[in-house]
C-alpha cells in the first residue's frame, strides 16, 4: 500500500503542523460540547410523554424522544444507567419541571427496540463517501486480577463498527454494528442501506476490491459513481473498465502517483474519525446485548455529528 512505502524511515520525517485560523469560534464550539443545554433542549419537554398508539394494552409512559435524550446524555458524559437516571432527575429539578424520569431498567429495556430519530444531512448534493471499520470491546479487561489471583482466561469478544464518512461536511453519514466474524464487504450492504442522498465518489481500502462489492456500490449509487479502491499487487485486468484504468496508471506511474491523482489519501480522514470516536465516546461498549449495542453506537454517531455542527477547526 502507498502509505507503507516509507514505513521503515517514518521516524525521520518531521510531523506536519497545521495552523488553526478560527481559534475563537473553535474554542467556543469545544465549550458547547460540554454544555448540558445543547443536549437537553427545551423542545424535549413538549414531547417527553408518549402519545396514544391506538393499540390494545396500556400505553408507554415515555416517548422515544425521552428515552433517546436520556441515552444520549449517558453516551456523551459516560454515565452508567443508574447515574443517568439521577443526572436527568437533577436536570429536571433545576429546570423546575414536574416530569417523571425513566428508571434504569426502563432505559435498558426500551433501548433494545428504540427507533432513533434519523439524523439530518447537511450536504445537499452528491458527497464523497469514505468507508472504514474498527473494533469495539464488549467486556472490560481483568488482566491484573488474572495475574494476581490466577483467574481463568476470560472469553473476550468484540464488535465491529462500520462507518461512512463525508470529508466535506465532516459528518458520519452512515453506520452499522456487526459481530467480529463479519468482514467489511459483508457489512457494506447494510451500511449503504443507511445512506440518504447521492454519492459521487466511494473511497475504501483493498478489502472492497471484488466484483460483488463493486456491483453493490453501483446498485446503491448508480453507474456513474467513482470507485477509488486500491487493487492488490498481483491484480490482473478484468471486466471493470474503471479498475483497469487504475491498474494501468499504477503500472505506468506507480502507486504513490496513483494515490495523489485519485485522492486516495483522504481515506486517512476516515481513520481519524474512528480515532475521534474512541477518544470522545470510548473504545468499548457499555451495553451487553447486541440490540442495545446497536442503539448505543447509533446514538454515539449522532452525538458526534451534533458536536461537528457546533463548529470545526479551519486550517
Amino acid at each position: 500500500m502507498p502509505f507503507k512505502f516509507n514505513a521503515v524511515r517514518r521516524g525521520k520525517f518531521a510531523k506536519a503542523k497545521y495552523r488553526v485560523t478560527n481559534w475563537a469560534g473553535y474554542n467556543e464550539a469545544l465549550r458547547q460540547r460540554g454544555d448540558v443545554t445543547v443536549w437537553f433542549g427545551e423542545g424535549v419537554v413538549s414531547g417527553w410523554s408518549a402519545e396514544r398508539s391506538g393499540k390494545r394494552g396500556a400505553r408507554q409512559r415515555y416517548s422515544d424522544l425521552a428515552i433517546e435524550t436520556c441515552l444520549t446524555l449517558r453516551v456523551v458524559f459516560g454515565l452508567p444507567l443508574r447515574q443517568t437516571q439521577g443526572f436527568v432527575r437533577s436536570l429536571l429539578r433545576l429546570m423546575e419541571l414536574d416530569l417523571p424520569v425513566p428508571d434504569f431498567s426502563t432505559l435498558c429495556r426500551r433501548a433494545q427496540t428504540l427507533e432513533i430519530v434519523p439524523d439530518t444531512r447537511t450536504a445537499s448534493g452528491p458527497i464523497t463517501l469514505i468507508v472504514d471499520s474498527t473494533g469495539l470491546r464488549v467486556f472490560g479487561g481483568r488482566d491484573w486480577m488474572r495475574e494476581k489471583h490466577g483467574l481463568p482466561k476470560a472469553r473476550k469478544t468484540w464488535r465491529k463498527l462500520h462507518i461512512g464518512f463525508d470529508p466535506e461536511g465532516g459528518e458520519i453519514v452512515a453506520s452499522c454494528l456487526t459481530t467480529e466474524h463479519v468482514g467489511d464487504p459483508g457489512a457494506l450492504t447494510d451500511l449503504l442501506d443507511n445512506m440518504a442522498g447521492p454519492v459521487r465518489r466511494f473511497i475504501g481500502d483493498g478489502a472492497y476490491d471484488d466484483a460483488p462489492t463493486t456491483a453493490s456500490i453501483r446498485r446503491a449509487f448508480g453507474l456513474d459513481v467513482e470507485l477509488i479502491i486500491p487493487p492488490p499487487k498481483n491484480a490482473v485486468p478484468g471486466e471493470c473498465a474503471a479498475r483497469n484504468a487504475h491498474l494501468d496508471m499504477i503500472n505506468m506511474h506507480g502507486r504513490m502517483a496513483w494515490q495523489k491523482a485519485t485522492g486516495y489519501g483522504q481515506r486517512s480522514r476516515g481513520e481519524a474519525q474512528i480515532g475521534r470516536y474512541k477518544q470522545v465516546i470510548g473504545p468499548q461498549l457499555r451495553s451487553r446485548k447486541m440490540e442495545t449495542q446497536e442503539t448505543e453506537t447509533k446514538i454515539a454517531v449522532k452525538a458526534l455529528n451534533r458536536m461537528t455542527r457546533l463548529g470545526r477547526a479551519a486550517y
